[in-house]
């Protein structure tokens, strides 16, 4: 498909765009454009009003004042298939595709319907196996979904819009699941398609990616468009003080004197199921005072690795030794009762029941604590002023302590669960993806208080796609590939570019165990 000839004179323009929730004003008279064959980047704080925006211009929302036109005509409102119609398409975060379904058959999904004759199906590979190519994705449209690496569904998501004759495309934190060579493959795609005439709308918490790919960068705060600028007019701490409203610094771990060992996983594999990927001969072992990072390509190991150390999956063979003895049982109430505190990686599914409230979600952990439980008697007031505290300490934007944690954006449940595993001082904390849709500013504060937790003794153990984070934080650093462990490096023995090979390619044959820990 050339994209040029769909119309080289097209533009985007938002106008006025204005939206309410109650009380809330998530968009506040926001304009601007996007033209042919150029990149826009959209910043913003958790709850900036960028997922609103975007749920505006795709369909999902209708905005209370302003207008949306492409190529000089107004689209509809509250309708996505107008939005496809018109030509615009949205590649989500969470991939949309169904794994045991072919690519062509995913990517022709939802454009007619179940009882069509397939009388065209032949032609509707081929266009599929031309888009394919121009994306340079070496994959036949007959191949299974399920056979992809992330890197590849990420990109049959961009044939999907494609296929759709998509001119303008959404791209909602395209990189979260991606290794460092995966980025700039997804890149180079993006510079190709722009060349033809495609805009793309790029919405990211990574500075320096919208720095790299941007044609012009747009930063919302508090609902509304506070700046404008262009990748080589600006840096990344005019953008982070920008989203925040003041200047940010990260903070950075200085040397560690780790303490005797904590928690210790001697050979430990986990028992085949339907994971595709299960954890063989692990060993590792957490220090106090010492931040161990875990690298890795999601899907590895790594969430079985966080599930295995929180209690929640059993080993099938191996040891697991908390100060250096075998725990009589081994499940979540043990873990915690050994101190032992965790972030899940996804938040809404094991880290908070979205039905129950806040109050409730805060004190699941300890309701029968005795800071929270007397005699069988819910201690109210102390589980209220509990989580208050967290609200307030952690920023956390919310209706008030009685809404439902469904309610709360993704950046609000993290800082939630983040306040309610730390609050409790814990030995060894298990924190996977834990600044995962942050903004810069909510970011700075989690690194300050994994690196506190450090500081007072405690055994860190982070797991993160983002390896920037790893290596600023990380005492020492390993890489999880096809349920396998790398030697731990110490920090500063290791970069980027070096994290992401082992990522793509890990050694399978290496675990900790080769290496002193």
């Amino acid at each position: 498909m050339n994209i040029q000839s769909q119309g080289g004179a097209d533009t985007l323009r938002l106008s006025g765009i204005t939206k309410r929730f109650g009380p809330l004003l998530a968009n506040d008279d926001i304009s601007f454009e996007v033209r042919p064959g150029e990149v826009v980047s959209l910043l913003g704080e958790n709850g900036a009003g960028k997922t609103t925006l975007m749920n505006i211009l795709f369909g999902h929302y209708v905005a209370d004042e302003g207008e949306i036109e492409y190529a000089g005509v107004q689209l509809g409102k509250g309708n996505p298939n107008d939005a496809i119609s018109a030509g615009i398409g949205m590649v989500h975060q969470h991939f949309a595709l169904v794994e045991n379904m072919s690519i062509a058959e995913n990517v022709v999904l939802g454009t007619e319907s179940i009882f069509s004759p397939r009388s065209g199906w032949a032609k509707a590979e081929r266009r599929i196996a031309a888009l394919l190519e121009e994306i340079g994705l070496s994959a036949r449209p007959d191949e299974k979904v399920a056979d992809l690496s992330v890197g590849e569904k990420q990109r049959v998501e961009i044939v999907k819009a494609l296929y759709r004759d998509s001119r303008v495309l959404i791209m909602d934190e395209p990189t979260a699941v991606l290794t460092p060579f995966e980025v700039e493959s997804l890149f180079s795609i993006f510079r190709r398609l722009v060349r033809r005439g495609l805009s793309v709308v790029f919405i990211s918490h990574k500075l320096s990616e919208a720095m790299s790919i941007s044609d012009r960068i747009l930063v919302l705060r508090k609902g509304r468009l506070v700046g404008e600028r262009t990748p080589d007019s600006t840096g990344n701490a005019e953008l982070a003080s920008l989203m925040v409203g003041e200047p940010v610094t990260l903070p950075e771990a200085d040397a560690a004197a780790p303490g005797s060992i904590l928690l210790e996983l001697q050979s430990v594999s986990t028992a085949s199921s339907a994971a595709r990927v299960n954890l063989a001969e692990i060993t590792l072992s957490l220090r106090a005072g010492e931040i161990k990072g875990i690298a890795g390509v999601a899907g590895n190991g790594q969430s079985l690795l966080a599930s295995l150390l929180s209690g929640t999956m059993h080993p099938a063979d191996g040891k697991i030794l908390v100060d250096g003895a075998e725990p009589s049982q081994w499940n979540p109430r043990m873990a915690l009762t050994l101190g032992i505190a965790r972030i899940p990686e996804d938040r809404l599914a094991t880290g908070m029941f979205g039905d129950m409230s806040i109050i409730e979600n805060m004190i699941s952990e300890q309701y029968k604590s005795s800071r929270f439980n007397k005699r069988g008697f819910a201690r109210r007031k102390s589980a209220r002023h509990f989580a208050e505290q967290v609200i307030s300490e952690y920023d956390v934007k919310c209706p008030s302590p009685f809404a439902s944690a469904r309610l709360l954006s993704g950046g609000n449940m993290q800082k939630l669960i983040l306040g309610r595993a730390l609050d409790q001082d814990p030995r060894i904390v298990i924190a996977n993806q834990p600044t995962r849709g942050l903004d810069v500013g909510a970011v700075a504060y989690v690194h300050g208080r994994l690196l506190a937790a450090r500081k007072r003794g405690a055994a860190v153990l982070l797991i993160s796609d983002e390896l920037e984070e790893i290596l600023s934080l990380s005492d020492k650093v390993a890489v999880m590939s096809d349920g396998r462990l790398t030697p731990a490096m110490d920090r500063g023995q290791v970069g980027i570019k070096e994290l992401g090979g082992l990522m793509a390619h890990g050694k399978r044959d290496q675990s900790e165990a080769a290496h002193a820990a």
